[in-house]
């Protein structure tokens, strides 16, 4: 825009100075003309330039002294030559761009005057539509200026708005993400590390219960403890670099690691703990199978603490298209729908059998819903709990699909 005025203002002025040579040959105002005619021609530009590349500091006034200079050449150039009155077009948007609106409109209503006595000073007679012209130009002119820079004002505003939303969406989803990252590393703690430290707690008290009385077995429960400790670190390490679970990490499949589960688990404990594979295996993604693991350890670890239990058993069966995990016991049982044991959302208060440590039903719950699945608990007092996890199988690809179709007869 400020280059198109400059144009417009640049070539204004050259066709009022030939217009003036040509109809005053030999007037001996020429060389003012002809000297304010450069004058012109060199302060616009350059005062236009200062205005955009030379911005004032910050609280300080506009510059205003080349606005000032161009009108001041200006109205001295139409006062020695009427000629020179329709420069003002330029004149009116450079001072509607600089100066403010109750500041531009008297100078652009007294410009719009001078142009009036301008064109009655010209020779030849006074046309109506010469008085009329200039003022509905002025008029029109100002009025899209200022609309066009209240709409630039609400666009400014707008997008001032958007860039904020954003800003604060961003810092949401900071805070969403490190909330979310902060149950990963709850659930993870729970499922691997405190239980494996609840599983030591306890061998080694074992271990120190028969110490004096059987020194065989209570070192066979210090080497239980440190096989514990072992697969510990092991989990503590693949943790921090967010790998998937050490059972899993050396190409075992889900029932293979269940079963071994199973198996430690009456060997550490003394629970005897069975496995019961049901259906053909099926292709599962490795979160739904960590998802699994990590919830058949919990629940594991909730009968070991507080079921009372003297049997439990871990069943893995592939139906259609979901895989569904129950973990059974026999231990006292409690009742999923009393109040304060376990509420619509998940939630488990910490005197809750299968959620004791604040986080079992909760992050179990938790982990299924990442995965599409979903979590039911069946229990009663003095019968026993099963807790039964779900998730969706992996889609086959369209030609395994092909292949296990039944063949038309």
């Amino acid at each position: 825009m400020a280059v198109l005025l400059d144009s417009a203002f640049l070539l204004l002025l050259a066709t009022s100075l030939s217009r003036f040579l040509t109809h005053h040959p030999g007037n001996p105002r020429i060389p003012w003309v002809l000297g304010l005619s450069i004058t012109l021609a060199v302060a616009q530009p350059v005062g236009s330039w200062l205005a955009h590349h030379r911005p004032p500091a910050p609280g300080r006034r506009r510059r205003l002294w080349p606005l000032t200079l161009v009108t001041a050449i200006w109205v001295v150039l139409v006062l020695i030559a009427p000629s020179f009155a329709w420069c003002a077009v330029p004149l009116v948007y450079t001072a509607l761009r600089t100066l403010p609106a109750r500041a531009a409109i008297p100078l652009v209503a007294a410009l719009t005057l001078l142009v009036v006595v301008g064109e009655v000073r010209l020779p030849g007679g006074v046309d109506a539509n010469l008085l009329l012209l200039p003022p509905a130009v002025a008029a029109l002119a100002t009025s899209v200026f200022l609309y066009m820079e209240r709409q630039a004002e609400r666009q400014r505003a707008l997008i001032a708005d958007l860039v904020r939303t954003r800003r604060e969406l961003a810092e949401t989803e900071r805070r969403e993400g490190t909330l979310a990252e902060r149950e990963r590393l709850a659930m993870e703690i729970h499922d691997t590390l405190a239980q494996g430290l609840s599983s030591q707690q306890m061998l080694l008290q074992a271990a120190d219960r028969t110490w004096d009385g059987d020194p065989a077995t209570a070192r066979a429960h210090v080497r239980t403890a440190a096989d514990v400790a072992a697969r510990n670190l092991a989990e503590a390490r693949r943790f921090v670099h967010d790998l998937a679970p050490a059972e899993l990490a050396d190409g075992r499949t889900l029932d293979q690691v269940l079963r071994s589960l199973a198996e430690r688990e009456s060997a550490e404990s003394g629970l005897p703990v069975r496995f019961h594979l049901d259906g053909a295996p099926a292709p599962l993604p490795a979160a739904a199978q960590a998802a699994l693991l990590r919830i058949a350890q919990g629940a594991l670890a909730n009968v070991r603490e507080h079921a009372g239990a003297s049997a439990a058993a871990l069943t893995l069966s592939f139906l259609g298209d979901q895989a569904v995990l129950d973990v059974a016991d026999n231990g006292r049982g409690f009742d999923p729908a009393s109040p304060g044991t376990s509420s619509a959302d998940g939630s488990a208060p910490a005197s809750s059998p299968a959620g004791s440590r604040g986080h079992g039903l909760p992050a179990m719950r938790a982990r299924l819903r990442q995965l599409g699945g979903a979590l039911t608990v069946e229990s009663a007092p003095g019968e026993g709990t099963v807790v039964s996890a779900a998730v969706p199988l992996a889609p086959r690809p369209p030609a395994e699909q092909r292949r296990q179709a039944p063949e038309p007869r």
